[in-house]
């Protein structure tokens, strides 16, 4: 079973990536379990969508202890329970301007994938918005779920933007993409 913590802070869209994370996984054909948690004031507080995935029927129904990964959307929030629930095995990946080399030394021990999603989310027009970006670099640190099904379902989910936040998903795929690789070479 795969599971997945999204945290960002009320406002930036972490429920939304949990949907449609679990949303593109459904579609292929995988058994998802998605829930959100939230404080009373949303915009600012942090936010956590919990994903689970596997092939099989999920009967868990209990927060995630450990997680396989994490996507954060705000690096200041990678302390206290949040990075708690990272084990020595937890893939992170971070909206962050910092070069890996940042994070392998302020978080020795965890596997840290940072990607610029606030560029990238400008750059393909969506402002501040970041969750497609971090969902794309999300897909390829974990392998799932393809491409063509996320950036399917994002463009099928946002009519609005549809266009720009399935482009900005196949950016920052391909910027975890190209640190995997310089990182095995």
């Amino acid at each position: 079973m795969l599971q997945i913590i999204i945290q960002g802070r009320g406002g930036q869209g972490a429920q939304l990536a949990g949907t449609l994370l679990a949303t593109a996984f459904f579609a292929e054909g995988r058994e998802v379990q998605s829930f959100s948690s939230y404080g009373g004031a949303r915009r600012g507080t942090p936010v956590s969508s919990f994903i689970r995935v596997d092939d099989k029927p999920i009967r868990l129904r209990c927060d995630i202890e450990q997680a396989d990964a994490l996507l954060c959307f705000d690096a200041s929030l990678l302390e206290g329970k949040f990075l708690a629930t990272a084990g020595p095995r937890t893939l992170i990946v971070v909206n962050s301007r910092r070069p890996p080399e940042h994070f392998a030394q302020a978080l020795p021990g965890y596997r840290t994938l940072p990607v610029d999603g606030l560029e990238i989310a400008q750059r393909n027009g969506l402002g501040r918005i970041v969750n497609s970006a971090l969902l794309g670099a999300l897909a390829c640190a974990v392998g799932g779920p393809a491409l063509a099904t996320l950036t399917a379902t994002i463009a099928a989910e946002t009519p609005k933007n549809g266009r720009e936040n399935a482009a900005a998903c196949v950016d920052g795929y391909g910027r975890i993409d190209s640190q995997l690789r310089k990182a095995a070479a």
